[in-house]
C-alpha cells in the first residue's frame, strides 16, 4: 500500500512539473508574441522621448564635407558648451559614400573625404560623449546622385550602420521606384529593428504623403515640408505647414519642419529669434545647420538659450498651435508641464505694433492671475496679468513667454 501511495505521489509531482513546464513555456511564448506585436505596431526603440538636438551638415556645407570637419564640429559642440545643453547628434548628410558598393554589397565611405571610414569617426564622436548620424535614401540613388540609396538593400545597410556605431538615420525620398513612401519606409523600419542597435529614424519624404498621419508607426520624426532655405519667407512657410499637424506630434514621434538656419546669414537677428522660438514651441528637432566651429555671439545667444530649449524639451511633449491670427499678427500657444503655457506673440508685418494673447485662446482659466516670464529678456515681468497679456512687438519679431497661473 505504501509503495502505491509513493508511486501516486511521484506520478502527481511529475505531472505537475510537466504542467508547470508547459505553463511556463506558454507564458514565455505569450511574452514573445506580445513583444513582437508591440514592436510591429510601434517603432518602440525608446528614442526621441523629446525632440532630437544636434547638428546636420547640409544647410551650410551641402556636399562639401569630410571627416576632418565632422571631427572639428564634434569638438566645437563640446568646447562651446552646446553639448551640455542637449546638442548631442552630429549628423552627416548626403555625399559621404562612393558611387558604387563593394563586392559584398556594402556602402563604401568616400576615400577622398572619409579615408578613415565611418566606424573610426563614430568612435571619435562617441569618445566626446556625442552621437553620430548618417544619411541614406529610400531610392536607388540619394538626392545628390553621388552615392547609392538603400532601396533593395535596407537590411544590409541597417546592419552596416549598426556595425559602425551609427545612432541616427536621416532617410530621404529621391530617385525611387515610384512606389509610395508608405511601402518603402517601413522596410527600413523593420531592418533597423533587426540591426541590433537603437537608431533614431528620421523620415524625410518632404511631407508629400502626409507622414504625420502614418509616421508614428514607422519613425521617430517625419518631415512635414520641403527643404528650408535661409530666408524669412521660407522659414515662416515651413512653420505654417508644420503647424497643421500639431496634434499628431508626441514623445517618440515628432513633426519636422526641417533643420535650423540660425547663423547662416540670410536673416536678421530678430528673424532668427522668431525661427528658433517657433521651432522650440513646435517641438521640432533642434538640429543646427550653421558652422558651429565659427559661431558669432548673436548666434550662440540664440541657440544656447536654456529657457527656450527647455520649452522644446518639456516632458509633456505637446506641440504648440496658432490660436489666433489677425492679418500679420499671430498668437501661438502650447501647454507645458507644471500647468504652464508657452506663448509666442508674432509680428509678421512691416510695422511695430501691439499684440494681445487672451486667456481663453491660450488655454488658461479666465479668472487666473498669471506670472509671465520673458524668455528672450531673461526676466519675470513685475506686473501680474489677468485675462490677457499684451506686448508691443517689432516688425519680423516675436515675444516668447512662459505663463504660469499663481492664483
Amino acid at each position: 500500500m505504501a509503495k502505491m501511495v509513493i508511486a501516486v505521489i511521484l506520478c502527481f509531482l511529475a505531472c505537475s512539473s510537466m504542467v508547470s513546464g508547459i505553463s511556463t513555456t506558454t507564458r514565455k511564448l505569450g511574452d514573445v508574441e506580445q513583444e513582437e506585436q508591440f514592436r510591429r505596431n510601434l517603432l518602440a526603440n525608446g528614442l526621441g522621448k523629446t525632440p532630437p538636438m544636434g547638428w546636420n551638415s547640409w544647410n551650410h556645407f551641402s556636399c562639401k564635407i569630410d571627416e576632418k570637419m565632422i571631427r572639428e564640429t564634434a569638438d566645437a559642440l563640446v568646447s562651446t558648451g552646446l553639448s551640455k545643453l542637449g546638442y548631442n547628434y552630429v549628423n552627416i548628410d548626403d555625399c559621404w559614400a562612393e558611387l558604387t558598393r563593394d563586392n559584398k554589397g556594402s556602402l563604401v565611405p568616400k576615400k577622398s573625404t572619409f579615408p578613415s571610414g565611418i566606424k573610426a569617426l563614430a568612435d571619435y564622436v562617441h569618445s566626446k560623449g556625442l552621437k553620430l548620424g548618417i544619411y541614406s535614401d529610400a531610392g536607388y540613388l540619394t538626392c545628390s546622385k553621388t552615392m547609392p540609396g538603400s532601396l533593395g538593400h535596407e537590411e544590409h545597410d541597417a546592419k552596416t550602420f549598426a556595425s559602425w556605431g551609427i545612432d541616427y538615420l536621416k532617410y530621404d525620398n529621391c530617385n525611387n521606384d515610384g512606389s509610395k513612401p508608405t511601402v518603402r519606409y517601413p522596410v527600413m523600419t523593420r531592418a533597423l529593428m533587426k540591426a541590433g542597435r537603437p537608431i533614431f529614424f528620421s523620415l524625410c519624404e518632404w511631407g508629400e504623403l502626409h507622414p504625420a498621419l502614418w509616421g508614428a508607426k514607422v519613425g521617430n520624426s517625419w518631415r512635414t515640408t520641403n527643404d528650408i532655405t535661409d530666408t524669412w519667407e521660407s522659414m515662416i512657410s515651413r512653420a505654417d505647414m508644420n503647424e497643421v499637424y500639431a496634434e499628431l506630434a508626441r514623445p517618440g514621434g515628432w513633426n519636422d519642419p526641417d533643420m535650423l538656419e540660425v547663423g547662416n546669414g540670410g536673416m536678421t537677428k530678430d528673424e532668427y529669434i522668431v525661427h528658433f522660438s517657433l521651432w522650440a514651441i513646435s517641438k521640432a528637432p533642434l538640429l543646427l545647420g550653421c558652422d558651429v566651429r565659427n559661431l558669432t555671439k548673436d548666434t550662440k545667444d540664440i541657440v544656447a538659450n536654456k529657457e527656450v530649449i527647455a520649452i522644446n524639451q518639456d516632458p509633456l511633449g505637446v506641440q504648440a498651435k496658432k490660436v489666433r491670427m489677425e492679418g500679420d499678427l499671430e498668437v501661438w500657444a502650447g501647454p507645458l508641464s507644471g500647468y504652464r503655457v508657452a506663448v509666442v506673440l508674432l509680428n509678421q508685418g512691416p510695422q511695430r505694433t501691439s499684440i494681445t494673447a487672451l486667456w481663453e485662446d491660450v488655454g488658461i482659466p479666465l479668472e487666473s492671475v498669471v506670472e509671465a516670464r520673458d524668455l528672450w529678456e531673461h526676466k519675470t515681468l513685475k506686473p501680474r496679468f489677468v485675462g490677457n497679456i499684451t506686448a508691443t512687438v517689432n516688425s519680423h519679431s516675436c515675444k516668447l513667454y512662459v505663463l504660469k497661473p499663481i492664483a
